[in-house]
């Protein structure tokens, strides 16, 4: 089994930056893709971006390319999302997930098999 749990969420005005974290714990993640997913009130949960096992892939979804920056760090078990340039519409509740999946890519379709609590993210106008 794997454990997650995010953290760094928090409320922040347009225009400024947070970085999310998700620590892991009882696997190591080496093998791992992760990705970080949100939900806004009255929305269904989207893909926010997604990184390969070994760092070589990452994806984004359009409305968060150039602002968001996923990262990994496997010896410290960890994923994190800088988010830069916040926008109202970034509030939600942004949720980490892992799956084995020991491939150099990783599509922003996979499903996942592990999923934090999630930590709320509220951009102010």
């Amino acid at each position: 089994q794997v454990q997650l749990v995010e953290s760094g969420g928090g409320l922040v005005q347009a225009g400024g930056s947070l970085r999310l974290s998700c620590a892991a714990s009882g696997r190591a993640l080496s093998s791992y893709a992760m990705g970080w997913f949100r939900q806004a009130p009255g929305k269904e949960r989207e893909v926010v971006s997604a990184i390969s096992w070994n760092r070589g892939s990452t994806n984004y979804a359009d409305s968060v390319k150039g602002r968001f920056t996923i990262s990994r760090d496997n010896p410290k078990n960890a994923v994190y999302l800088q988010m830069n340039s916040l926008k109202p519409e970034d509030t939600a509740v942004y949720y980490c997930a892992a799956r084995p999946w020991p491939l150099a890519t990783v599509p922003p379709t996979i499903n996942y098999n592990y999923w934090g609590q999630g930590t709320q993210v509220t951009v102010s106008s």
